[in-house]
Protein backbone atom coordinates (compact mmCIF):
# COMPACT_ATOMS: atom_id res chain seq x y z
CA UNK A 1 0.00 0.00 0.00
CA UNK A 2 1.08 3.44 -0.91
CA UNK A 3 2.41 5.76 1.95
CA UNK A 4 2.06 9.23 1.46
CA UNK A 5 2.43 12.81 3.28
CA UNK A 6 1.26 16.44 2.95
CA UNK A 7 3.28 18.80 4.77
CA UNK A 8 1.30 22.66 5.22
CA UNK A 9 2.79 25.99 6.04
CA UNK A 10 -0.04 28.34 5.95
CA UNK A 11 -1.16 31.91 7.98
CA UNK A 12 -3.68 30.55 11.33
CA UNK A 13 -7.19 30.03 10.50
CA UNK A 14 -10.25 28.69 11.60
CA UNK A 15 -11.00 25.23 9.18
CA UNK A 16 -7.61 24.43 7.96
CA UNK A 17 -7.53 20.92 9.60
CA UNK A 18 -11.53 20.31 8.49
CA UNK A 19 -10.34 21.24 5.11
CA UNK A 20 -7.76 19.35 5.13
CA UNK A 21 -9.56 15.90 6.20
CA UNK A 22 -12.25 16.31 4.48
CA UNK A 23 -10.33 16.01 0.79
CA UNK A 24 -8.45 13.08 1.91
CA UNK A 25 -11.63 11.46 3.09
CA UNK A 26 -13.32 12.83 -0.41
CA UNK A 27 -10.41 10.86 -2.46
CA UNK A 28 -10.62 7.23 0.03
CA UNK A 29 -7.39 8.52 1.83
CA UNK A 30 -6.87 7.03 5.43
CA UNK A 31 -5.15 9.03 8.01
CA UNK A 32 -2.48 7.01 9.34
CA UNK A 33 -0.86 10.11 12.05
CA UNK A 34 -1.16 13.85 12.26
CA UNK A 35 0.46 16.09 14.06
CA UNK A 36 -0.54 20.41 13.87
CA UNK A 37 1.39 22.96 15.71
CA UNK A 38 -0.63 26.63 15.85
CA UNK A 39 1.85 29.34 16.73
CA UNK A 40 -0.12 32.21 18.38
CA UNK A 41 3.59 34.53 18.24
CA UNK A 42 4.50 34.23 14.15
CA UNK A 43 0.25 33.54 13.20
CA UNK A 44 1.61 30.59 11.35
CA UNK A 45 -0.13 26.77 11.20
CA UNK A 46 1.88 23.96 10.75
CA UNK A 47 1.02 20.36 10.14
CA UNK A 48 1.86 17.48 8.62
CA UNK A 49 0.01 14.01 7.90
CA UNK A 50 0.57 10.65 7.05
CA UNK A 51 -2.07 8.66 4.89
CA UNK A 52 -2.66 5.76 2.56
CA UNK A 53 -5.15 6.05 -0.40
CA UNK A 54 -7.04 3.17 -0.49
CA UNK A 55 -7.86 3.32 -3.63
CA UNK A 56 -4.61 3.59 -4.90
CA UNK A 57 -4.90 7.15 -6.21
CA UNK A 58 -1.61 8.93 -7.31
CA UNK A 59 0.44 11.50 -5.98
CA UNK A 60 0.17 13.49 -8.77
CA UNK A 61 -4.00 13.43 -8.65
CA UNK A 62 -4.06 14.28 -5.39
CA UNK A 63 -1.62 17.26 -5.90
CA UNK A 64 -3.99 18.49 -9.43
CA UNK A 65 -6.96 18.94 -7.18
CA UNK A 66 -5.53 20.57 -3.73
CA UNK A 67 -5.14 23.74 -4.78
CA UNK A 68 -8.56 24.66 -4.31
CA UNK A 69 -8.02 23.70 -0.79
CA UNK A 70 -4.90 25.52 -0.68
CA UNK A 71 -5.53 28.34 -2.56
CA UNK A 72 -8.14 30.45 -0.48
CA UNK A 73 -5.83 29.28 2.71
CA UNK A 74 -2.61 30.87 1.43
CA UNK A 75 -1.07 27.31 1.81
CA UNK A 76 2.64 26.28 1.59
CA UNK A 77 2.32 22.90 0.97
CA UNK A 78 3.68 19.36 -0.78
CA UNK A 79 2.88 15.88 -0.90
CA UNK A 80 5.25 13.54 -0.60
CA UNK A 81 5.72 9.66 -1.12
CA UNK A 82 6.98 8.18 2.28
CA UNK A 83 9.03 5.25 0.64
CA UNK A 84 11.06 7.48 -1.48
CA UNK A 85 14.11 7.91 -0.09
CA UNK A 86 15.94 11.78 -0.04
CA UNK A 87 19.02 12.17 -2.00
CA UNK A 88 21.90 13.48 -0.02
CA UNK A 89 25.15 15.34 -0.51
CA UNK A 90 27.76 14.51 2.61
CA UNK A 91 30.32 17.07 2.96
CA UNK A 92 33.22 16.88 5.43
CA UNK A 93 36.76 17.59 6.25
CA UNK A 94 39.14 15.97 8.52
CA UNK A 95 36.95 14.86 11.46
CA UNK A 96 34.93 11.52 10.09
CA UNK A 97 33.08 10.76 13.37
CA UNK A 98 29.90 12.25 11.88
CA UNK A 99 30.32 10.53 8.05
CA UNK A 100 30.89 7.24 9.68
CA UNK A 101 28.01 7.63 11.59
CA UNK A 102 25.45 8.52 9.00
CA UNK A 103 27.02 6.05 6.27
CA UNK A 104 26.27 3.33 9.01
CA UNK A 105 22.81 4.20 9.87
CA UNK A 106 22.20 4.45 6.19
CA UNK A 107 23.74 1.15 5.61
CA UNK A 108 21.60 -0.43 8.13
CA UNK A 109 18.25 1.33 7.17
CA UNK A 110 17.93 3.75 10.12
CA UNK A 111 17.75 6.71 7.83
CA UNK A 112 15.41 7.10 5.23
CA UNK A 113 18.01 8.84 2.73
CA UNK A 114 20.29 7.77 -0.49
CA UNK A 115 23.73 9.19 0.06
CA UNK A 116 24.48 10.22 -3.83
CA UNK A 117 27.92 11.94 -3.05
CA UNK A 118 30.54 12.59 -0.24
CA UNK A 119 32.54 15.89 -1.06
CA UNK A 120 35.12 16.75 0.93
CA UNK A 121 38.13 19.54 0.93
CA UNK A 122 40.88 16.55 1.24
CA UNK A 123 41.22 12.89 0.45
CA UNK A 124 41.10 11.41 3.94
CA UNK A 125 37.69 10.12 3.25
CA UNK A 126 37.93 8.87 -0.37
CA UNK A 127 38.55 5.15 0.58
CA UNK A 128 36.07 4.70 3.16
CA UNK A 129 33.60 6.52 0.71
CA UNK A 130 34.36 4.13 -2.44
CA UNK A 131 34.20 0.99 -0.74
CA UNK A 132 30.72 2.55 0.43
CA UNK A 133 29.74 2.24 -3.43
CA UNK A 134 29.50 5.77 -2.98
CA UNK A 135 30.92 9.07 -5.31
CA UNK A 136 34.00 10.96 -3.84
CA UNK A 137 34.40 14.28 -4.93
CA UNK A 138 37.37 16.25 -3.80
CA UNK A 139 37.50 19.47 -4.27
CA UNK A 140 39.69 21.51 -2.63
CA UNK A 141 39.68 25.02 -1.35
CA UNK A 142 41.26 28.47 -1.02
CA UNK A 143 41.19 31.74 -0.52
CA UNK A 144 41.61 32.24 -4.24
CA UNK A 145 39.38 29.34 -5.49
CA UNK A 146 36.38 29.58 -3.35
CA UNK A 147 33.70 31.07 -5.95
CA UNK A 148 34.85 28.21 -8.75
CA UNK A 149 34.98 25.59 -5.64
CA UNK A 150 31.20 26.31 -4.55
CA UNK A 151 30.73 26.41 -8.11
CA UNK A 152 31.75 22.67 -8.79
CA UNK A 153 29.89 21.80 -5.73
CA UNK A 154 26.78 23.27 -7.05
CA UNK A 155 27.67 21.25 -10.13
CA UNK A 156 27.50 18.16 -7.86
CA UNK A 157 24.00 18.69 -6.38
CA UNK A 158 22.56 19.83 -9.67
CA UNK A 159 23.84 16.31 -11.26
CA UNK A 160 23.22 14.07 -8.58
CA UNK A 161 19.57 15.89 -8.05
CA UNK A 162 20.25 16.20 -4.44
CA UNK A 163 17.84 17.18 -2.18
CA UNK A 164 19.79 18.23 0.98
CA UNK A 165 23.71 18.49 1.76
CA UNK A 166 24.66 17.55 5.13
CA UNK A 167 28.21 19.33 6.58
CA UNK A 168 29.26 16.59 8.62
CA UNK A 169 31.96 18.55 10.05
CA UNK A 170 32.88 20.48 7.07
CA UNK A 171 35.48 22.89 8.19
CA UNK A 172 34.79 25.69 5.16
CA UNK A 173 32.42 28.35 5.70
CA UNK A 174 29.83 28.69 2.68
CA UNK A 175 29.43 31.89 1.03
CA UNK A 176 25.90 33.91 1.63
CA UNK A 177 24.99 33.34 -2.01
CA UNK A 178 24.82 29.53 -1.77
CA UNK A 179 23.42 29.43 1.59
CA UNK A 180 20.55 31.71 0.07
CA UNK A 181 20.38 29.42 -3.26
CA UNK A 182 20.23 26.16 -0.73
CA UNK A 183 18.12 27.66 1.85
CA UNK A 184 16.48 25.32 4.21
CA UNK A 185 18.46 22.36 2.15
CA UNK A 186 21.84 22.49 4.24
CA UNK A 187 22.31 21.14 7.86
CA UNK A 188 24.98 21.91 10.02
CA UNK A 189 26.58 20.37 13.57
CA UNK A 190 28.64 22.50 15.66
CA UNK A 191 29.60 21.71 19.56
CA UNK A 192 27.26 23.77 21.64
CA UNK A 193 29.79 25.70 23.61
CA UNK A 194 29.58 28.47 21.04
CA UNK A 195 30.04 31.83 22.12
CA UNK A 196 31.29 30.67 25.38
CA UNK A 197 34.42 28.40 23.52
CA UNK A 198 35.36 30.02 19.91
CA UNK A 199 38.18 29.30 17.80
CA UNK A 200 40.40 25.68 18.08
CA UNK A 201 39.97 23.12 20.68
CA UNK A 202 36.65 23.56 21.99
CA UNK A 203 36.78 20.48 23.53
CA UNK A 204 40.04 21.40 25.57
CA UNK A 205 38.67 25.25 26.56
CA UNK A 206 35.66 23.40 28.06
CA UNK A 207 37.71 21.24 29.97
CA UNK A 208 40.66 24.08 30.97
CA UNK A 209 37.04 25.30 32.65
CA UNK A 210 35.89 22.62 33.88
CA UNK A 211 32.32 22.53 32.66
CA UNK A 212 29.72 19.45 33.31
CA UNK A 213 27.82 19.23 30.47
CA UNK A 214 29.02 18.64 26.88
CA UNK A 215 26.53 19.68 24.19
CA UNK A 216 26.05 19.86 20.70
CA UNK A 217 23.78 21.57 17.98
CA UNK A 218 22.65 20.93 14.62
CA UNK A 219 20.80 23.73 12.68
CA UNK A 220 19.75 25.01 9.12
CA UNK A 221 22.48 27.31 7.41
CA UNK A 222 22.05 30.67 6.73
CA UNK A 223 24.91 33.55 5.58
CA UNK A 224 24.48 34.23 9.79
CA UNK A 225 27.18 31.91 10.62
CA UNK A 226 26.41 29.01 13.22
CA UNK A 227 23.43 30.95 14.24
CA UNK A 228 21.11 29.03 11.25
CA UNK A 229 17.65 27.80 13.03
CA UNK A 230 18.41 24.76 15.01
CA UNK A 231 16.64 21.27 14.35
CA UNK A 232 18.39 19.43 17.15
CA UNK A 233 20.45 19.39 20.27
CA UNK A 234 21.07 17.03 23.44
CA UNK A 235 23.58 17.30 26.24
CA UNK A 236 25.73 14.53 28.22
CA UNK A 237 26.89 14.51 31.44
CA UNK A 238 30.90 14.88 32.67
CA UNK A 239 32.71 14.90 35.87
CA UNK A 240 35.71 16.28 37.32
CA UNK A 241 37.56 12.56 36.61
CA UNK A 242 37.39 12.63 32.89
CA UNK A 243 39.88 14.07 31.20
CA UNK A 244 40.46 16.55 27.56
CA UNK A 245 40.27 13.38 25.32
CA UNK A 246 37.30 12.33 26.84
CA UNK A 247 35.75 15.42 26.39
CA UNK A 248 36.62 14.97 23.09
CA UNK A 249 35.55 11.48 22.46
CA UNK A 250 32.34 12.61 24.43
CA UNK A 251 31.53 15.53 22.18
CA UNK A 252 32.28 13.95 19.38
CA UNK A 253 29.42 11.20 20.15
CA UNK A 254 26.81 13.27 21.08
CA UNK A 255 27.73 15.86 17.67
CA UNK A 256 26.72 12.18 15.34
CA UNK A 257 23.70 11.42 17.40
CA UNK A 258 22.37 15.13 17.16
CA UNK A 259 23.36 15.30 13.43
CA UNK A 260 21.55 12.53 12.60
CA UNK A 261 18.56 13.08 14.34
CA UNK A 262 18.29 16.12 12.66
CA UNK A 263 18.89 14.66 9.19
CA UNK A 264 15.88 12.15 10.11
CA UNK A 265 13.52 14.45 11.13
CA UNK A 266 14.43 16.65 7.77
CA UNK A 267 14.52 13.29 5.67
CA UNK A 268 11.07 12.29 7.10
CA UNK A 269 9.65 16.10 6.39
CA UNK A 270 8.62 16.96 10.24
CA UNK A 271 11.00 20.02 10.41
CA UNK A 272 9.28 22.99 9.39
CA UNK A 273 11.02 26.95 9.31
CA UNK A 274 9.51 29.35 11.36
CA UNK A 275 11.48 32.45 10.81
CA UNK A 276 14.45 31.98 13.04
CA UNK A 277 13.00 29.27 14.81
CA UNK A 278 11.95 25.71 13.60
CA UNK A 279 8.65 23.41 14.19
CA UNK A 280 9.55 19.78 14.56
CA UNK A 281 7.52 17.61 14.68
CA UNK A 282 8.39 13.79 16.97
CA UNK A 283 8.84 11.16 15.09
CA UNK A 284 6.21 8.14 14.95
CA UNK A 285 6.78 5.24 17.21
CA UNK A 286 9.34 3.17 16.40
CA UNK A 287 10.85 4.94 13.85
CA UNK A 288 13.93 6.03 14.97
CA UNK A 289 16.29 4.91 17.98
CA UNK A 290 17.86 8.48 19.68
CA UNK A 291 20.49 5.69 21.27
CA UNK A 292 24.25 6.94 20.69
CA UNK A 293 26.68 4.61 19.07
CA UNK A 294 29.77 4.27 20.46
Amino acid sequence: MNRFCLTVTCPSRRGIVAAISTYLAEHACNITDSAQFDDQETGQFFMRISFSPEDGASLEALRKGFDKVAGPREMTWAFHDETEKMKVIIMVSRFGHCLNDLLYRVKIGALPIEIVAVISNHMDYQKVVVNADIPFHCIRVTKENKPEAEAAIMKVVEETDAQLIVLARYMQILSDDMCQKMSGRIINIHHSFLPSFKGANPYKQAFERGVKLIGATSHYVTADLDEGPIIEQDTVRITHAQSASDYVSLGRDVEASVLARAVHAHAHHRAFLNGNKTVVFPASPGSFSSERMG
